[in-house]
């Protein structure tokens, strides 16, 4: 499938977002992995300073029981030359940081290491209106797919 390129990432991401999430573990699965899903939506809105708050809420369901669920993260203007619009940082809502973030090709990977684990993150976008990411976490404590949708809320 064809990429589409972002120039402006925080222009792009504004506004609301439905998510789809399917979390896959691998970890201890005889024959097939554990696997889980959360269903909600993503609220980008703008934030003092610049950049966005990502705020996601919905329902994940794990071994058949379903649970409110939410996260909050800061995408802040990256700090490339001049502050290119096309990049982001991402931090968490406590202010760690979390990974950069360049859509400018349409394509991005990025690496969060916590622990002993490894996050490692792919960002595709296809259009205006969907992108896709997807965190593989591999360590001791971890072994983990998750892949999420995101299509624009009219």
């Amino acid at each position: 499938m064809p990429l589409h390129a972002v120039p402006d990432a925080l222009t792009y991401l504004a506004g609301d977002w439905y998510v789809e999430r399917t979390v896959r573990d691998f970890a201890g699965a005889a024959d097939e992995p554990v696997e889980g899903r959360f269903t909600g939506t993503t609220r980008f809105t703008p934030i003092d300073g610049g950049g966005l708050l990502h705020h996601e809420s919905g329902t994940f369901t794990w071994h058949g029981v379903a649970r409110p669920a939410e996260r909050t993260l800061r995408f802040l203007p990256g700090e490339g030359t001049g502050g290119d619009a096309g990049t982001v940082r991402v931090h968490f809502a406590d202010g760690r940081f979390f990974h950069d973030l360049d859509l400018r090709s349409g394509r991005h990977t990025a690496d969060h290491p916590c622990s002993a684990d490894l996050y490692r993150g792919e960002f595709e976008v296809y259009e205006e209106a969907r992108w896709r990411t997807r965190w593989r976490v591999a360590g001791p404590a971890k072994d983990l797919l998750l892949t999420t949708d995101y299509t624009r809320r009219p």
